[in-house]
């Protein structure tokens, strides 16, 4: 199928018809610039904390400063966001979960395959209230971000075989891409956390 509108959401303008070549899928540089950043677009909740890192290519967490290893428990490791942006080590950004934050993640492994989410996947982002959510950066995977606190990380395995793991410390996420249209804030997930632990 052609698209024949502008792929940044709010513009919807209608396309020129493209020559050869790859189509076209935005209207200008403006709305392609503007969907580039959406789809990064992080909570300003996360951005204004000190716990930012890059990742490397095999998502080892790097610092942002000297493209040396950096630690999910070391906070003279970590970076400002802006700093971490512009830093040129790694392939890309990292979030630091650090004890006191209430800054949780709920990783699913494996849910999405050409494209489609995985109903069990799909039923916990329905439990979910309205929150930031973003595709891991394999393109296969689902990151929840919310507020909420653990003793300790978990791993749990449902009996579908699907793989769930939620942190809120000690950990680094490797950041992807929004998922959607999701909103950039972080809501409570303390009820969802609860049945699922």
């Amino acid at each position: 199928m052609i698209r024949t509108t502008c792929e940044h959401q709010p513009c919807k303008a209608e396309l020129r018809r493209a020559g050869r070549g790859r189509p076209q899928r935005f209207c200008s540089t403006r709305c392609r610039v503007a969907a580039h950043r959406a789809r990064h677009a992080v909570p300003a909740e996360l951005r204004h904390r000190e716990r930012w890192v890059r990742r490397g290519v095999d998502k080892a967490p790097l610092r942002a400063d000297t493209g040396r290893p950096a630690s999910s428990t070391a906070p003279s490791t970590w970076r400002t966001y802006t700093e971490a942006v512009r830093s040129p080590h790694g392939t890309g950004l990292g979030y630091v979960l650090a004890d006191g934050d209430d800054v949780v993640v709920l990783d699913l492994d494996h849910c999405i395959e050409h494209g489609r989410l995985a109903p069990w996947a799909a039923r916990i982002l329905a439990d979910c209230p309205p929150t930031f959510v973003e595709v891991s950066p394999s393109g296969t995977g689902l990151h929840i971000w919310g507020r909420g606190r653990l003793e300790r990380g978990r791993r749990i395995r449902r009996d579908d075989g699907a793989a769930i793991e939620a942190y809120s410390s000690g950990r680094y996420i490797a950041l992807g891409d929004r998922y959607g249209q999701a909103p950039l804030e972080l809501a409570d997930l303390s009820e969802v956390l609860a049945s699922l632990i």
